[in-house]
């Protein structure tokens, strides 16, 4: 599989998004996925502490066992894991990293993501506590997640000289959600930041298994209150038509459209997408290698209105 860079980090094209772990899937099934995921290429894991209650970084670090050097593991902290353990102040920092450390089973993290802005804490303080993590060893990098183009380059004016700086923003992007082209790629664009796309399906809507005219399956993040509702409508559904059959006149399928298209954004390092069997994520592992050109580029703009 192609592979991309982030900071120091090589990365695949296509990652793994570990938010079903502990939540959807339990330790066996985790393990299972993570496993058809490095058979099939894939290289780069993305968790968080607050994933299935931290389950998640627990589940992808007993999978991880003996095949450690094969990952790049991504984690993040600033969401609430309880009422005393969230923000981004630089003594829950040395904590928060202590606990994902322990809880992933290694001695080190590759990518390690303030989740959110914290408006209560000053950012340069939090890069300081994060440069001192990188120096004594316990992570390689440094990203962000959630951040506008102006935060993102606030933090980064805030970095003292010679000190770890974000090397990555992780923010929603898909063929139906594409509010960062305005200003947040461009920013990563100049400042040579990779951007890593969350829901890059939309939820689900660009898997290939929803059509429109016919009930959302049952459980499913567009059932009322879930995810996907607020991506559900008539507009996105008959888009989400239009780009099928787009890419079946090509010999393609949607999912395969879904992360060609993201992939041809050359600030974009890794996909990121999650899975709940082996046959998800070998599927996913495969959709990457669509090389769409300048005319399809184009014509994908019109189908979606961009």
């Amino acid at each position: 599989m192609e592979r991309r860079h982030i900071g120091s980090l090589e990365v695949s094209a296509v990652g793994l998004g570990c938010n079903n772990f502990g939540r959807r899937i339990d330790a066996s099934a985790s393990a299972g996925v993570v496993h058809a995921a490095l058979d099939a290429g894939v290289n780069f894991f993305d968790t968080a502490d607050v994933y299935g209650d931290t389950l998640s970084e627990e589940f992808l670090g007993r999978a991880l066992a003996g095949r450690r050097e094969q990952a790049i593991v991504a984690t993040k902290f600033g969401l609430p894991v309880d009422a005393q353990r969230r923000g981004a102040k630089p003594d829950y920092v040395r904590c928060a990293v202590e606990d994902s450390l322990r809880r992933l089973r290694t001695d080190r993290i590759d990518l390690y993501q303030l989740h959110n802005p914290d408006p209560d804490t000053p950012i340069a303080d939090t890069l300081e506590a994060l440069d001192g993590l990188v120096r004594a060893g316990k992570v390689r990098e440094i990203g962000c997640s959630n951040f506008s183009a102006v935060q993102l380059r606030q933090a980064q004016q805030a970095v003292q000289a010679g000190a770890a700086c974000f090397v990555s923003v992780q923010n929603e992007y898909s063929l139906l959600r594409r509010q960062a082209e305005a200003e947040l790629l461009p920013e990563c664009a100049c400042g040579g930041v990779a951007f890593l796309p969350y829901f890059p399906l939309a939820s689900g809507l660009l898997s290939g298994r929803i059509r429109r005219g016919e009930a959302p399956p049952a459980g499913s993040r567009f059932e009322p209150g879930g995810w996907g509702v607020r991506v559900y409508t008539d507009a996105n559904l008959a888009k989400v038509e239009a780009l099928r059959q787009f890419a079946a006149s090509r010999g393609h399928s949607l999912l395969e459209l879904a992360f060609s298209w993201l992939l041809a954004h050359h600030s974009l390092a890794s996909v990121i997408a999650g899975a709940t069997t082996a046959a998800q994520v070998r599927a996913n592992a495969a959709a990457w290698s669509w090389k769409l050109d300048a005319e399809e580029l184009a014509e994908i703009d019109r189908l979606t209105g961009a």
